[in-house]
């Protein structure tokens, strides 16, 4: 009876000091997390390029790092880390933001770079019902057209300024849906809830598939290239080891594929 009491004891002894451990110790002695927030356009492939990093790499416990995606529009995100927000990085889906998220301090210095290109395009769900030129948007046929907003989503200001470029934005806003970001406005189309909208090419084009329907991919002769960087909020050698990590041929393989060009 006493070796059973005395087994017990052991076992009782040895949860406590796990537990002790677990609250006292720092979590990157156990695993080291990223907080990485990033435009809704570009979340789908970061995902992909952030699952790659964590079977690659391991911490000094010998557990997977983690990478913690938070998806949202561009403006929203630089008003959150101009307020404190606790993010390690900033994939932005334009220059501006990086830039004065830069030229604010906010950000460790000479780590801005561009991740890829931004390609717009003209989008609906339904066959042959967008015409390789745009014309469908002189039609005036449908009742709704997505895009997103254009005073917080890149996307959505250069859809803005293709309208204006085609001389139809007056005529048309009235007919118009904004979303809070890019994956809002393709939701709006998916669901059928707007005819048709400008989205981001990358999302219709995944490494894995292309999404149905039909599309116009908007020359860039008609609106301002659409760069998208990237900027270290918080140093530390895993986030240094991540960014090296997107900048490498294998990711730059997947944003390739997912419809971005390259910088």
């Amino acid at each position: 009876m006493n070796i059973f009491l005395q087994k017990a004891e052991i076992n009782l002894l040895s949860l406590f000091l796990l537990a002790f451990l677990l609250v006292l110790c720092p979590r990157g002695l156990l695993a080291d997390e990223l907080r990485v927030a990033v435009a809704s356009n570009f979340y789908s492939t970061i995902k992909v390029i952030a699952e790659h990093f964590e079977l690659k790499t391991v911490s000094s416990s010998g557990q997977q790092h983690k990478v913690i995606l938070i998806p949202g529009s561009s403006g929203k995100h630089y008003a959150q880390i101009i307020n404190g927000a606790p993010f390690d990085i900033f994939f932005s889906a334009d220059t501006e933001r990086a830039r004065l998220l830069e030229q604010e301090g906010k950000v460790d210095s000479g780590t801005r770079f561009t991740y890829a290109l931004g390609k717009l395009v003209l989008w609906s769900p339904i066959d042959n019902y967008v015409d390789l030129q745009g014309k469908v948007l002189s039609k005036k046929d449908f009742r709704y057209l997505a895009i997103a907003n254009p005073k917080l989503a890149p996307y959505g200001k250069s859809a803005e300024e293709v309208l204006k470029s085609l001389k139809i934005w007056a005529s048309l806003k009235g007919r118009l849906v904004r979303g809070e970001n890019i994956a809002q406005t393709f939701q709006f189309v998916s669901s059928g809830n707007a005819k048709l909208g400008f989205v981001a090419y990358s999302q219709i084009r995944t490494p894995d598939h292309t999404t149905g329907g039909s599309f116009w991919e908007v020359p860039q002769s008609i609106y301002r290239p659409i760069e998208q960087q990237a900027v270290l909020l918080k140093d530390s050698a895993l986030a240094r080891e991540f960014l090296s990590f997107v900048k490498s041929d294998e990711s730059l393989s997947i944003i390739y594929e997912s419809g971005y060009g390259l910088p």
